[in-house]
C-alpha cells in the first residue's frame, strides 16, 4: 500500500472512540555488531483517548525505545501497534511519515527552533505538509500560540524569548495539525524548577480540554502531574497506576516564589 487514504483514516477515527494505542507484544531488538540488544520485552498496554501518562525509567529501561514506537520513528521487531485502529506496525517508511504528520504532536527537550524564522513560522512548519492552504496554515499557528499563551509574540524570534517561551512554541508547533495525541520527550530537560512546572500548566490545560499527552521523564516531580505512570525496568512494564490525587500545577505555581523573591 503506497499511500493511506482519507477514508481509511477517517473509518479508522470513527472506529476508535475510547482506545487510541493498542499495544501487544511488543518486542524490539538493535544489533549492535556481534552484541543483540533487547530492548522491549513482550509489552502490552493501551492508552485510551483523554489520558496524560507519564513514561518513566532509568536510562536503558525501554522507555525511550517504546516512545519512539509509539511516535511512529520506529517498528517494533514483533508484536502488534495499533493508533486509532490503524495497525502502524505494518506500515511503510512513507506510511509512517503520513501518520507521523496527521496524528502525532511532538516535544522534545530541546526546542528544535529554526532560529532566523519568527514564533509563528516556526508554528507554521508542520502545515508545509499537509493538505491545507497557506491562509489556514497561518490560522492555525495563530490559535495554537493563543492556547500557549504567545498570542504576543508571534513575530519573536527564539533568540528573543526565554527558554520556557521557547518550549511554548515547539508545543504551539507540535498542535498546529491538530493530532490525535501529543508526546512529549522530557520536555522540561532545559528548564528550572519553575518554567517546568509553568509548561507541565500547558500540559494539564491542553489535556482538560481533550488532548491526549504521553510524556516521558525521569522526573518524579514533573510525572507527578499526570494522571497515570507506567515504570519501565529492563525492557518490560514494572508498574502501572492510575494517579488517584494529582497536584495542579497552577496551585503550584502560586505558591513558588519568582525570580524577583
Amino acid at each position: 500500500m503506497a499511500t493511506i487514504s482519507q477514508s481509511v483514516l477517517s473509518s479508522a477515527n470513527a472506529a476508535s472512540v475510547g482506545t487510541l494505542i493498542q499495544i501487544e507484544d511488543v518486542h524490539k531488538y538493535y544489533d549492535l555488531g556481534e552484541t543483540r540488544v533487547h530492548a522491549l520485552r513482550g509489552v502490552s498496554t493501551q492508552i485510551e483517548r483523554g489520558e496524560f501518562v507519564a513514561i518513566m525509567g532509568a536510562s536503558g529501561s525501554g522507555k525511550s525505545t517504546f516512545m519512539n514506537i509509539m511516535g511512529c520513528l520506529d517498528k517494533p521487531t514483533s508484536g502488534r501497534y495499533l493508533l486509532e485502529g490503524i495497525e502502524v506496525s505494518q506500515l511503510s517508511k512513507k506510511e509512517l511519515a503520513v501518520i507521523r504528520n496527521r496524528k502525532i504532536g511532538f516535544v522534545f527537550q530541546g526546542f528544535n527552533l529554526l532560529s532566523r524564522t519568527t514564533a509563528q513560522e516556526n508554528v507554521e512548519l508542520p502545515t508545509l505538509y499537509a493538505k491545507i492552504t497557506k491562509e489556514e496554515g497561518q490560522k492555525r499557528a495563530r490559535e495554537a500560540l493563543d492556547l500557549v499563551g504567545l498570542g504576543d509574540r508571534t513575530q519573536h524570534f527564539p533568540s528573543q524569548l526565554s527558554g520556557g517561551q521557547q518550549q511554548r512554541v515547539a508545543i504551539a508547533r507540535a498542535l498546529v495539525n491538530r493530532p490525535s495525541i501529543l508526546l512529549a520527550d522530557e520536555p522540561t530537560g532545559n528548564l528550572d524548577s519553575r518554567t517546568s512546572v509553568e509548561i507541565m500548566e500547558v500540559f494539564q490545560k491542553l489535556n482538560d480540554d481533550g488532548l491526549t499527552i504521553v510524556l516521558v521523564t525521569h522526573e518524579n516531580d514533573i510525572a507527578q502531574f499526570a494522571k497515570r505512570r507506567i515504570q519501565f525496568r529492563d525492557g518490560k512494564i514494572r508498574r502501572d497506576e492510575t494517579v488517584e490525587k494529582r497536584p495542579v500545577a497552577a496551585e503550584v505555581l502560586a505558591n513558588m516564589p519568582t525570580l524577583e523573591d
